[in-house]
C-alpha cells in the first residue's frame, strides 16, 4: 500500500480522527477511505499481499516461466553441427 494511503488510514485507525473530517482533509470519499482502510487491515494480517510482494510474485513467476522454457530446450538434442 503506497504511503499516502497508510498515512491516511492511520490518521482514523491511530490518531482517531472521524473519518469525514479525514475525507475532507485529503479529498476522497468515505467509501475509497474505509476501502483502504480494510485493505490495510489485510495487509498486516497477511491476508493481502502488499504492492511489494505482489510485485516480487510477478517477477519471480516470470522467472520461473523463464527457466522452465529453458530446460525444455536442454533437453532437446542438439543438432548436428556437421552438414552430410
Amino acid at each position: 500500500m503506497p504511503e499516502f494511503k497508510k498515512d491516511t488510514v492511520t490518521l482514523v485507525s491511530e490518531q482517531r480522527y472521524s473519518i469525514s473530517n479525514v475525507v475532507k482533509a485529503v479529498g476522497t470519499t468515505t467509501n475509497i477511505l474505509r476501502r483502504w482502510i480494510k485493505e490495510l487491515e489485510q495487509e498486516e494480517g497477511g491476508v493481502r499481499l502488499s504492492v511489494d510482494e505482489r510485485s516480487e510474485l510477478n517477477r519471480l513467476r516470470r522467472e520461473v516461466r523463464q527457466l522452465r522454457m529453458e530446460k525444455e530446450l536442454l533437453k532437446r538434442p542438439a543438432p548436428s553441427l556437421r552438414k552430410k
